[in-house]
């Protein structure tokens, strides 16, 4: 038997089964956004790379995120 690989499965024409939902957009932050993290709390955006990464200003700390952005939320 073959392992799982992590490629998503590709939906077929004639499936009774719905297609997957497509994926939300990635959220676009700016300079002096604020930001709130799960993990590391409220912060401000002091620079975007493209569409790559954020760097966020969190006070005591100043952390690089990549995108997907998943515990990084505007305010």
């Amino acid at each position: 038997m073959k392992p799982a690989s992590g490629a998503p499965r590709r939906h077929m024409p004639t499936s009774p089964f719905k297609p997957p939902a497509p994926a939300p957009p990635a959220e676009r932050f700016s300079v002096d956004d604020r930001v709130t993290h799960d993990r590391y709390g409220l912060g401000v955006v002091i620079g975007v790379e493209d569409e790559v990464a954020v760097l966020v200003d969190f006070g005591s700390r100043q952390e690089r995120i990549t995108t997907p952005f998943n515990k990084l939320y505007k305010l």
